[in-house]
């Protein structure tokens, strides 16, 4: 335990008998005299370049804790035990540190993740890189499947022993092969007016080779 002993109130020496009585009792007062225990080191601080600790002293209030140089310390359990305290505080600190970043760097990852998933999702229910949807839309969105309007048709062919027509949509750029049975049965005047039109025009052949 740290000790701090008061010092007692100097006077004039006795002499002779009376004097030894007076140093008999001084000595006997002396060794009375109150000693002062520390109860718990509260803080550290660094004075003046050198080390001290704040002691509380034990049977006095927190108000009468004084600063007392490390030098002058008897009381080394307490002084490892407040250490040992600061190091396990200082330990939680960065422990408790180490795990918010951690804590970013998941949120962050998790963040990316989903946002690449969502991307992926974007990527496999629209067209493909080059433009073209994928052979199931396809087969989904031909022809009359798409339901625009019929506008007009462009030309014919045949593929399979089978007579398609190259239809023209209303406000819609790209065209499409349907077949000449469900354009005959959907839009019977515009399969007409297509043959009028190639009639003349083979008609109009015709006479240029006549003449």
């Amino acid at each position: 335990m740290g000790k701090k002993q008061r010092k007692p109130e100097d006077g004039p020496e006795p002499e002779g008998e009376e004097n030894e009585e007076k140093k008999t009792e001084g000595e006997s007062e002396e060794e009375e005299e109150e000693v002062y225990q520390v109860e718990k080191v509260v803080d550290k601080r660094i004075h003046k370049g050198r080390v001290e600790y704040l002691l509380k002293w034990k049977g006095y209030g927190d108000d009468e804790s004084t600063w007392e140089p490390q030098d002058n310390l008897e009381c080394p359990d307490l002084i490892e035990a407040y250490e040992k305290k600061i190091r396990e505080k200082e330990a939680l600190k960065r422990k408790s540190a180490q795990n918010v970043a951690a804590g970013d760097v998941a949120a962050k990852k998790r963040r990316k993740e989903e946002a690449a998933a969502t991307e992926k999702r974007k990527d496999s229910s629209g067209p493909s890189k080059d433009g073209k949807q994928t052979k199931q839309d396809e087969k989904k969105y031909r022809g009359f499947d798409r339901g625009l309007d019929p506008e007009r048709i462009i030309g014919a062919t045949e593929s399979n022993n089978e007579l398609l027509f190259l239809m023209k949509w209303k406000n819609n750029n790209e065209a499409d092969l349907v077949r000449a049975k469900e354009a005959n049965h959907r839009c019977p005047q515009i399969v007409i007016q297509f043959y009028e039109e190639r009639l003349t025009w083979h008609s109009e052949d015709d006479e240029e080779d006549k003449r």
